[in-house]
């Protein structure tokens, strides 16, 4: 064989940015980031999900209801996640097309007991959400997003440090000049995790009474709640900071919780976008996922297997047929080769920024601990219908075999008996207070997303 034959039997990694339109992908991502600044817990990711469903014609599913092809509903669960569907022409026997993504995020909750008051300071205490590292959450403008139910049982939104004129929460930590003792310690143990207590006011209410009572009244006046409250709500503190552009050529996105609300925001605007598909187009928006995917919210819950259920008995047809016929990207995002820190990652086999979306056969740690193993099969048409479309994509793993690793919503749904494979966006800073995305991979899950969807 010549050598310059041999050199096409290469795989050449493609930039994203040379197969997209630079101005669809800007104007896409201007959209992607209003969405994340007003979706940072899942509450509100639900809560605007379903306000652009609305606008896209779809309405609240009703089981029991015939299903005709372009009909297009939804399921809220608990306002805490969300299942979303465009009806096909072909029978729900051959099968389903699903994109599974999850909106909950790395945070710091509330305890149920949270307001108390030391040294002259008010604090709330906090238990943390997630695999988070800790010293990256002090000195940190923090915003306070939730719901709380009232003695009475009636409802009160919180959001509060989100406007520029509004104040923020801060969670201090130790000056630099008398931390010989924390900087001797091991980064995971430099902040420990009952001191992440966002400050929270520091005027007492009078000469009498300090600044916890003065905090509860400021409370009661703006939200009519009281301390007995916090038991029945849920409150949490996220980063006050918008979406920022990156780099002196615009080319990437920084924001809060971009895992993994930017692989749920593009299949949510591709599912939109379409008519009458051949197979039914599902979308799940899950919560629970960055602790294990448990709960009534979290895709091991019975509700997700439920919806398509319904939809199955609706049509009349066995969800044993409809699920042995489905596919599913498990929409989720690929951690991205860093070369700060090469020494974890083993670079052949990393995803990198803009380089498309990733598609990994396995996530899990380790030995695969904890993963979804796609076959050669799923990988082999999942991939060609991305050539097929011109969609940029790369394999990676998350690091090195023994540094660690990360699971996804895959496993829950191959319990169903449903091919499924990941697919996501790759992300610098991984579960920081600001991860770090490329624009162009943004775009390329969109692209993945219409192309599978319409296959």
């Amino acid at each position: 064989m010549e050598k310059e034959q041999a050199k096409k039997l290469l795989r050449q990694p493609t930039k994203a940015f040379r197969t997209q339109e630079a101005s669809a992908v800007d104007a896409f991502c201007e959209d992607y980031r209003a969405f994340m600044d007003a979706s940072k817990t899942e509450r509100d990711a639900v809560r605007n999900a379903i306000a652009l469903a609305e606008q896209a014609g779809f309405s609240p599913y009703v089981p029991g209801s015939p299903l005709l092809p372009g009909q297009r509903v939804y399921w809220e669960n608990r306002k805490k996640s969300l299942m979303l569907a465009v009806i096909g022409s072909a029978p729900l026997s051959e099968g389903f097309r699903i994109m599974a993504s999850h909106i909950d995020s790395p945070r710091l909750d509330l305890k149920p007991t949270p307001l108390y008051e030391n040294g002259g300071l008010g604090y709330f205490k906090t238990h943390y959400y997630g695999g988070i590292k800790k010293y990256q959450w002090t000195a940190l403008p923090l915003a306070l997003h939730g719901v709380v139910y009232r003695r009475d049982g009636s409802r009160v939104d919180v959001c509060f440090g989100e406007r520029e004129d509004e104040p923020v929460l801060y969670i201090s930590d130790l000056m630099p000049h008398i931390a010989k003792d924390q900087v001797s310690k091991p980064g995971g143990e430099m902040i420990a995790g009952e001191t992440l207590n966002p400050i929270v006011g520091s005027l007492p209410f009078d000469e009498e009474d300090g600044v916890k009572l003065r905090i509860l009244s400021i409370l009661h006046e703006k939200y009519g709640i009281e301390e007995r409250d916090f038991a029945t709500a849920e409150l949490c503190a996220v980063p006050a900071q918008k979406s920022r552009i990156v780099g002196f050529d615009g080319s990437m996105i920084a924001a809060y919780g971009q895992d993994d609300k930017v692989c749920a925001y593009p299949s949510l605007r591709a599912l939109f976008e379409q008519e009458v598909p051949l197979h039914t187009c599902v979308v799940f928006l899950a919560d629970k996922e960055e602790i294990g995917s448990e709960g009534v919210t979290g895709l091991r819950s019975e509700a997700y297997a439920s919806f398509l259920r319904d939809l199955c008995a609706d049509a009349g047809v066995t969800d044993r047929a409809a699920f042995r016929n489905s596919v599913c990207l498990s929409a989720d995002v690929g951690g991205a080769y860093d070369p700060c820190y090469a020494e974890a990652y083993e670079a052949g086999n990393s995803c990198y920024l803009g380089d498309g979306v990733v598609v990994s056969k396995y996530t899990g740690s380790r030995g695969k601990g904890g993963c979804s193993d796609a076959g050669a099969e799923i990988l082999s048409c999942v991939t060609r219908l991305l050539d097929g479309d011109n969609v940029a994509w790369q394999t990676g793993e998350y690091g090195k075999v023994d540094q660690g690793g990360a699971g996804t919503v895959a496993a829950e749904i191959a319990k169903l008996g449903i091919d499924v494979v990941d697919v996501g966006v790759p992300v610098l800073s991984m579960h920081s207070p600001v991860e770090l995305t490329a624009k162009s991979d943004v775009y390329a899950m969109y692209q993945c997303s219409h192309a599978f969807f319409k296959n």
